[in-house]
């Protein structure tokens, strides 16, 4: 585990971005898991404003998508694949071919997560996964409590997530349950990238760090894998010491 702690969320947004790059940059047609959510659309930004100035190319990259509420899926405003349509597949140009994302409209859920297993699989594993922190430390939608065993599965979700998610609507949502991403899947990635901002998240990423591995706690499970490394900005990283700062 190694942290890193800017200054500012532009700071840790062109770091993480530039240390992407840099870890797909070394592998043919490498998958990418990008999570949706506010830590890190910085990071996606910086990687389109690279792309805009010709200083990135990601024609050959593959995408693979974290997760999704069940009922919803790129055509309803608030959902993931709707974030990641606008803030990075669109502006990236990546044609739809390269990208395998949940359907949480299908009609057979279970399937959407044989599917993505397979694409996957299909293409040599995740090479980096960027992923996000819930303040009761979910890691996509892999509540307290779930296993580390499960792959790709259908998951009911916690009351605090459920809270915290209705943020992405304009009006109040039913969202008791999601499509994701395993921790055995995650764990498999080569590189797993998290990214947290905000005084709101200091809590949670000291217990992150700080406590015991445990299911309860399913970000602390990230702290197994050989090449896990935190971006931190000043305000989520008030209540830890230790780090690399730049």
């Amino acid at each position: 585990m190694e942290i890193f702690i800017g200054d500012t969320y532009q700071a840790v947004s062109k770091q993480s971005a530039d240390a992407v790059i840099q870890l797909m940059h070394y592998i043919k047609s490498p998958l990418l898991c990008p999570a949706s959510g506010d830590s890190p659309a910085g990071l996606y930004k910086a990687f389109v404003d690279k792309f805009n100035k010709n200083q990135l190319d990601t024609s050959d990259w593959y995408f693979v998508g974290l997760d999704e509420w069940a009922g919803m899926n790129g055509s309803d405003e608030g959902s993931c694949r709707f974030h990641l349509d606008n803030q990075l597949f669109n502006p990236l140009q990546i044609k739809k071919e390269r990208i395998c994302f949940f359907d949480g409209r299908a009609k057979n859920l279970e399937l959407e997560c044989i599917k993505t297993e397979k694409f996957i699989a299909e293409h040599g594993g995740i090479h980096v996964a960027i992923v996000g922190l819930g303040t009761n430390g979910h890691v996509a939608m892999n509540e307290p409590g779930t296993s580390p065993a499960l792959r790709s599965h259908v998951a009911a979700i916690d009351p605090v997530t459920q809270q915290a998610g209705q943020k992405y609507f304009k009006e109040a949502k039913q969202i008791s349950q999601g499509i994701t991403l395993g921790l055995a899947t995650l764990m498999e990635a080569r590189h797993i990238i998290l990214v947290v901002n905000g005084a709101h998240k200091a809590e949670i990423v000291r217990r992150l760090i700080n406590e015991e591995i445990s299911e309860q706690l399913p970000a602390t499970l990230l702290r197994r894998h050989p090449s896990f490394k935190i971006y931190l900005d000043a305000e989520a990283a008030q209540l830890i010491n230790g780090a690399t700062k730049y």
